[in-house]
């Protein structure tokens, strides 16, 4: 299956389930709710994203289209990578916020990523996982490359909508298995070639 245009994916999903207790402007909202869920709840290679971020005054601007952060580090001399911790973990452990240090801890805090130790202004580079445009904009490459992960959620969020709990099982069950299937191909590539290990450093 494939769709070339948002207005081909609308038609798909008409296609597939009963929609005409549905006016135009509530498929679009559904489609929109489909969309956002697989958004959470899946991560693959195409939504990755190089993050290249300035420390100014202990924080970094976290991208507008940021979803998750795959991983990050500071871009020294001697790379410094950056372990994820909480907000709370960072101020209790390094209340002083001050300093001109290499951090080696990053937490998001609100629109900005906060450090530990208290950062110099620093460059954070790495990998986040960034929100596609909309669909109706513009088809993702998440979108073209697995277009029945969007159908089968779309379809769900309309059988559920409608109050067809039988339909929203199916439909739900095979976005689950799709969306696992996609989530699959991080684990497998991470194992590709060779098995991950813990080395000594």
């Amino acid at each position: 299956m494939s769709f070339s245009t948002y207005s081909d994916f609308r038609t798909a999903v008409s296609n597939w389930v009963d929609v005409s207790d549905l006016t135009s402007a509530q498929l679009d909202d559904l489609i929109t709710v489909a969309e956002a869920r697989v958004y959470n709840e899946v991560r693959h290679r195409s939504m990755e994203s190089a993050l290249s971020l300035t420390i100014t005054s202990g924080v970094a601007a976290i991208p507008s289209d940021y979803i998750d952060l795959k991983h990050a580090y500071i871009n020294a001399a001697k790379v410094q990578w950056l372990d994820r911790k909480s907000p709370e973990w960072i101020y209790r452990n390094y209340p002083v916020r001050s300093g001109a240090n290499t951090p080696g801890y990053i937490a998001r805090e609100g629109s900005n990523f906060i450090f530990a130790p208290y950062p110099a202004n620093n460059s954070v580079l790495g990998i986040y996982y960034a929100k596609p445009v909309a669909l109706s904009s513009a088809l993702s490459a998440l979108f073209t490359a697995y277009p029945s992960l969007f159908l089968f959620a779309t379809n769900a969020e309309v059988e559920g909508f409608l109050g067809r709990a039988n339909r929203f099982q199916l439909w739900d069950a095979k976005y689950g298995q799709m969306r696992d299937l996609v989530n699959s191909e991080l684990a497998d590539e991470n194992n590709s070639g060779s098995n991950l290990a813990v080395t000594a450093e």
